[in-house]
């Protein structure tokens, strides 16, 4: 599925489901929280913190990505943003400034 779709998708959930968008400064710190959610299951799980004992199901990292994917895409509606073409300026910017950088990384052979 294409950004531009998923995006349309939110929009539309968000108008059906959500009534309206928080505003940008709570969506903001919705992100914050959001990435905090997906940061403590990548610690306990694949870092070195260990897991707490009352913690009775496994938390789901797609289900958190998907929330801050959520996140991100109501911010970009709100401020106008199309996520697709940015994204793929983004990569054609990366592609020339990173191109050989990481060829070259003697700590990534």
């Amino acid at each position: 599925m294409e950004i531009k779709n998923i995006q349309k998708l939110v929009h539309n959930w968000i108008i059906n489901y959500g009534i309206r968008y928080f505003n940008i400064l709570t969506n903001t710190i919705l992100l914050s929280e959001e990435v905090g959610e997906v940061s403590r299951i990548i610690a306990r799980n694949y870092g070195e913190q260990s897991l707490k004992k009352d913690c009775k199901e496994k938390e789901n990292l797609g289900e958190e990505l998907s929330d801050v994917l959520f996140v991100l895409i109501c911010l970009a509606n709100q401020t106008g943003i199309d996520l697709e073409e940015s994204f793929h300026k983004k990569l054609k910017k990366k592609k020339i400034r990173d191109g050989e950088r990481h060829h070259n990384n003697e700590k990534l052979k």
